[in-house]
């Protein structure tokens, strides 16, 4: 088994890669370099996890032949010109949420891509750990059966503070609110488990701080099976929790509340009737616990890149997140229900930020 050398790109949300994620698999991965604008916390994540190339400069981390992986963590607006020019570099990449700024933009990757050497594998790491594994093992079963309505609730806190970070609350650099970079992750289990969204209608508006971007958000969404399902997002609770609850015909899941890691264990699996707990429990008979968060995505990733096979998220799964926030923003802007998928002639396709008001 070959161990990975890898450049991390960012260490806000980028240290937490590193602490979570690669240090929990020593066999698999060694952090080679890491690369920052901030000369301070370059030299304390340097130390802390006894990494030997810090680099303020991204094309050093591009010109390092040893460095084959390269994950991306820097803020959403230079995501897209990073991404490009690391699969020119030859290496394989890895990038956090929001992965781009459109589907224009998105599309623009997976053409790089294709021509390319290495693959893209976008940031979900609320995808792991047993309960959401769990529930995703007995509907890929069938055991569940017809899904009928779904209910998710982002709550969140976020202040002054957060917001004093300058990139941040800014249409031009952040490209959005709690939609795109709060919720994402829940609506992205929401898919992950129900499949395509057929059609949405969103009311956003921002009450919480005095930034450009919504935080606070509700939706109706119909999916592709004919189900329903209710989203609710705000950055003003003052008790964080990230709950899904999903009623099939054969059984309910429900989260836990655990902001930040909806994913994990327990989560309440509440079968329709003792056939049907028996069902699962033959399904659920030969589980192997699956590690939370980034140590969960990435042992996932190291497995694909051994074997050649699917990355764990991939491009679509990112187009599919994207397609749905487009939706999303189009139908709050609009105050029209808004039909998926966005395709290429969509008014939103090529920038989902409304568009500046006419000076009279």
């Amino acid at each position: 088994m070959a161990i990975r050398n890898v450049a991390v790109v960012g260490l806000g949300i980028g240290r937490g890669h590193i602490a979570e994620g690669y240090s929990a698999h020593p066999d698999k991965f060694r952090v080679e370099a890491i690369c920052d604008l901030d000369s301070e916390r370059l030299s304390a994540v340097g130390d802390d996890f006894v990494v030997p190339v810090r680099t303020n400069r991204f094309d050093e981390i591009l010109a390092m032949p040893e460095i084959e992986v390269i994950d991306i963590c820097t803020p959403p607006g230079v995501h897209l010109d990073q991404i490009l020019a690391a699969l020119a570099a030859g290496k394989q990449v890895i990038c956090e949420k929001p992965l781009v700024g459109s589907l224009a933009d998105l599309d623009r990757v997976a053409k790089a891509e294709a021509a390319a050497p290495g693959r893209v594998m976008p940031i979900f790491q609320y995808r792991y750990g047993d309960g959401l594994q769990k529930a995703r093992r007995i509907v890929d079963a069938g055991i569940a059966g017809k899904h009928y309505l779904a209910t998710v609730e982002t709550a969140w806190n976020r202040g002054a503070k957060y917001y004093s970070v300058p990139w941040r609350g800014k249409l031009e650099t952040e490209f959005g609110g709690v939609l795109l970079t709060h919720a994402i992750h829940s609506h992205d289990i929401m898919t992950y488990l129900l499949g395509p969204v057929a059609s949405v209608f969103a009311r956003t508006t921002t009450r919480v701080n005095p930034i450009e971007v919504e935080d606070c958000a509700v939706a109706s969404l119909a999916m592709a099976d004919g189900s329903l399902v209710s989203l609710a997002a705000t950055l003003g609770s003052q008790v964080e929790i990230s709950r899904l609850r999903f009623c099939f015909e054969n059984v309910t899941f429900e989260s836990g509340l655990k902001p930040y890691a909806p994913g994990d264990a327990p989560w309440q699996i509440i079968p329709a009737s003792p056939e049907v707990a028996e069902r699962i429990e033959g399904a659920l008979a030969d589980w192997d616990p699956v590690p939370s968060r980034f140590a969960g995505q990435l042992g996932r990733y190291h497995a694909a890149l051994e074997s050649g096979g699917p990355l764990p998220v991939t491009l679509d799964d990112a187009r599919r997140s994207l397609e749905l926030v487009t939706a999303l923003f189009a139908s709050a802007e609009t105050g029209r229900t808004v039909e998926l998928p966005i395709r290429p002639d969509h008014p939103k396709y090529a920038d989902w930020r409304p568009q500046p008001k006419a000076v009279a």
